[in-house]
């Protein structure tokens, strides 16, 4: 455990950003399930909803700093080219 003052507060801060990345990424696990559900139930009405959430969940992450820039436009292309195979 540490001694010095802000090295205590460094870890107390350090908690508390691990807390909210892990609330972030499951959030965006969620929607990315629900819209690979859709996908899977072929309901493309339902699987655009869920993919315009995971767009945005997915730039909130990214500007954030939960996950790379890189990773978030990855996904959504990979996610976007799922929905229009869908509904051509």
């Amino acid at each position: 455990m540490a001694n010095i003052k802000s090295a205590k507060k460094r870890i107390k801060v350090i908690e508390t950003k691990t807390l909210r990345n892990k609330m972030i990424k499951s959030a965006l696990k969620t929607y990315i399930k629900k819209f690979e559900a859709a996908v899977e139930a072929k309901n493309v009405e339902e699987a655009s909803k869920a993919y315009k959430t995971v767009a945005v969940s997915l730039d909130m992450a990214a500007s954030k700093g939960v996950i790379h820039k890189n990773k978030a436009a990855r996904r959504k292309s990979r996610l976007a080219l799922k929905l229009n195979a869908l509904s051509a």
